[in-house]
């Protein structure tokens, strides 16, 4: 469909649960650090996970590559940088990184996210609705 540039920040705090018994973010919580901030940029454009559920319509991670470069600990104050890069007409895919306080990259992905039929768990095309939103956040 499109190749677009949408950036989305999402600040996070790393709690005792995120970590393991030395205060290291255990690497299983950077996906989900990363789910987060791509359910939070799709929030702040008035795509709630309640209407999408009630459609019947969900998002399925499809592919990732992601790149651990350094570990966050507890206590730590981290953004996560949401980046849409391309829109076609059943997927997404997003850049993300993770950074410290001082701006530094401790993680990187990219993320390929289809559209599905929950009911059916079949691709779909995405809505018009989320398209347009998507689109917008973008200009």
């Amino acid at each position: 469909m499109s190749s677009v540039s949408a950036n989305h920040i999402w600040p996070i705090t790393v709690y005792f649960e995120d970590t393991d018994a030395g205060g290291v973010v255990y690497h299983a919580n950077y996906l989900k650090f990363f789910e987060r901030a791509r359910t939070e940029m799709l929030r702040d454009i008035g795509v709630g996970q309640c209407e999408l559920l009630s459609r019947q319509i969900g998002f399925v991670v499809r592919h990732m590559d992601i790149d651990f470069i350094q570990s966050a600990r507890l206590d730590d104050k981290l953004t996560v940088t949401t980046k849409l890069i391309e829109l076609k007409r059943v997927s997404m895919v997003f850049c993300q990184e993770l950074v410290n306080d001082a701006g530094k990259p401790l993680c990187k992905a990219q993320v390929q996210v289809a559209c599905i039929d929950n009911s059916r768990m079949k691709p779909i095309a995405i809505p018009p609705f989320i398209i347009s939103e998507l689109t917008k956040s973008v200009c």
